[in-house]
């Protein structure tokens, strides 16, 4: 009896209880011994009965990758307790694989018994969770204790290949000429639609009697040298199949398959009212989502874009569903808004003809940054070169009314107009390149607290569409500018990256939170906001251009300005709120079927997640401190 209890006074966190309580837990324990290497828990499948105090010899816990290789190896020696971690935040089921090593003898408190002790005193709770929280900050560690949620039915395969019909598809126009039409007539046509195939009717008669395509003309026309005057009926493709408007999309893909046609006609009410690519329509279908990158490339109508948009909260939500990283998805997500935009862009200099000065379109704030999510708006510019005096007026004019178009398409199509007006239609935002050096310039030599609050989305400038050169002069400058002393700059930027505190009381127990339609949150975009801003002022200090937060973090570790630690710390805490978001904002968009919103009622999280984010809380609190030293104290 008394050699357990002063046993017990020596294990963390049993040192936090009075001795009177020691003396009522001594009773409670039962000791065992294992006489050989015995494995006792398997990860994620054994439930805990007991809490292990170990009092000789010694645990050998780890995880099992999927080729069954142990990964993060850890000791648990004489002194040190094992599951009380699994039984508080992992319903009972043990975090890691553990093996009993010959001759360990153990302390068992069974797990009633410890629940209860963790009721009646927090600091013994706390010693728990706070490990736990600690523990998830690895981004190894945190990714094999994810729980593994099972799939869902896959949007982009099962409801659209066996559910769907031909109708709801967006079928291409369908593009003719004559059966006597030259060969270059005919491949002229194709050009000025942009379209790789163009089907053929019989001479004066409207009946389609075959297809030519970019393939053909290769091989019939370019490969046999064959004079491009003659007909496009002499080399004209067959056969010409089609397929009724509400048949389903598995038919017209086995139909394809079956012929081994690549186009078949959609036919509605006796007439033919469009035609499907096979390319096309695999692309639609096909489970990647750089496949579906590829079919947002080849939509052709503003209508077409506005629905690929609109799919992308199901796409989100099925790769965090798989475990695909945060950061890829909003690579994923960048990515679909980028090639939108840029296929805006060239609709818009084809409505308004060709650009009158070389020009950059560039994106700006988490566009800038590839860490867009699903609650997005537009924030871009132009910059163009440097004109006569007497062309200055034209160029801006054209410039106004083509980001006009653009912006309202984008507007359209679901990239909303920004609410701060960082847009380029905006005349502010729609400048020569001399011009923007002088605004950069003046951001930086003449900082106050309010414009360096305002212009800081500026430096996480990315160029999207038309002369990267402009871009490259511009970063030019920038770093001629950035190896002046700058420390009023550095300073005020320093300052606004302290000016939003994590959401926790002073002593780390619950979330400072304000009403927000009935519900009392915290705003998740604001609490990662200082994270942004720090590693960007750090990022400028050391001249370092690349636009996001991952990749900034990464060459300041390699410079040195961040130990390994640090870099790990900031990177797990970013994605881990990153990941929070995007699952928040995908099932809003899809569950609940309202606007998306970055606003988080901690009651609504397990356990394991409030414990985790007071962790992060406290690294970003730790690192705005050091903010505050390397950067407050210059001025």
């Amino acid at each position: 009896m008394e050699n357990r209890l002063a046993f017990l006074r020596t294990v963390a966190p049993f040192t936090v209880l009075p001795d009177e309580v020691l003396a009522g837990v001594v009773d409670l324990l039962q000791e065992v011994t294992y006489p050989k290497e015995t494995l006792l828990y398997q990860q994620d499948i054994s439930k805990l009965r007991y809490l292990d105090i170990i009092v000789e010899g010694a645990y050998d816990t780890f995880f099992y990758d999927s080729e069954q290789r142990k990964r993060l190896p850890e000791e648990y020696g004489a002194g040190l307790c094992y599951g009380g971690m699994s039984i508080l935040l992992n319903k009972k089921r043990s975090l890691r694989t553990v093996v009993a090593r010959k001759g360990t003898r153990v302390l068992q408190l069974p797990r009633r018994d410890f629940r209860a002790l963790c009721l009646s005193s927090e600091a013994f709770f706390q010693y728990f969770t706070h490990k736990y929280g600690q523990r998830m900050l690895d981004d190894e560690y945190a990714h094999f204790v994810k729980p593994a949620n099972p799939p869902e039915a896959n949007f982009l395969v099962a409801d659209q290949l066996y559910s769907r019909r031909v109708e709801s598809l967006e079928e291409r126009a369908i593009v003719a000429c004559p059966a006597d039409t030259p060969i270059f007539e005919a491949a002229r046509r194709m050009a000025e639609a942009k379209v790789s195939c163009l089907f053929v009717t019989a001479p004066q008669a409207d009946s389609i009697i075959g297809y030519c395509t970019d393939i053909t003309l290769r091989d019939s026309v370019v490969a046999q040298c064959l004079d491009a005057t003659r007909p496009v009926g002499d080399v004209v493709a067959t056969p010409v199949l089609s397929i009724q408007s509400e048949a389903f999309v598995y038919e017209a893909i086995l139909l394809m398959f079956q012929t081994k046609t690549r186009y078949l006609l959609v036919e509605r009410n006796g007439r033919y009212v469009g035609f499907l690519s096979r390319n096309k329509l695999l692309s639609d279908l096909a489970q990647s989502p750089f496949m579906f990158i590829q079919a947002v490339k080849l939509a052709q109508s503003t209508r077409e874009l506005k629905r690929r948009w609109d799919m992308v909260p199901d796409i989100v939500n099925q790769l965090l569903t798989r475990g695909v990283r945060p950061e890829i998805v909003n690579q994923v997500i960048t990515t679909v808004a980028d090639t939108i935009a840029q296929k805006v862009i060239e609709r818009a200099l084809e409505a308004h003809g060709p650009a009158p000065a070389r020009f950059v379109f560039v994106v700006l704030g988490s566009e800038g940054r590839k860490e867009q999510t699903l609650v997005t708006d537009q924030d871009n510019a132009i910059i163009y070169e440097d004109k006569a005096n007497e062309q200055r007026e034209l160029v801006r004019a054209y410039f106004l009314r083509f980001a006009e178009a653009v912006s309202d398409e984008l507007n359209h199509i679901g990239l909303h107009f920004c609410t701060g007006g960082f847009m380029a239609k905006n005349p502010k935002w729609t400048h020569s390149l001399s011009y923007w050096k002088r605004q950069y310039r003046e951001w930086m030599s003449n900082s106050n607290a309010e414009t360096v609050m305002q212009m800081s989305t500026f430096f996480d400038c990315r160029a999207l569409y038309g002369d990267f050169g402009l871009m490259d002069e511009l970063r030019a400058f920038l770093h001629e500018e950035l190896s002046q002393p700058l420390d009023r700059f550095l300073f005020y930027m320093a300052k606004n990256a302290l000016q939003y505190e994590p959401p926790l009381t002073t002593f780390f127990r619950s979330f400072r939170t304000f009403s927000q339609e009935g519900q009392q949150v915290f705003d998740l975009k604001k609490t990662m906001t200082p994270i942004v801003d720090l590693v960007r002022v750090y990022a400028l200090q050391h001249q370092i251009f690349s636009t996001n937060t991952g990749e900034r973090l990464a060459l300041l570790r390699e410079r040195g300005v961040f130990r390994d630690q640090e870099y790990h710390e900031l990177l797990q805490a970013y994605y881990y709120l990153m990941g929070m978001r995007l699952k928040k904002q995908a099932r809003q968009l899809i569950d609940d079927r309202r606007t998306a919103t970055n606003y988080l009622d901690p009651k609504s999280l397990t356990q394991v997640e409030q414990v985790t984010l007071k962790e992060i809380f406290k690294v970003i609190t730790d690192f705005q401190l050091k903010i505050k030293v390397n950067f407050t104290k210059t001025l």
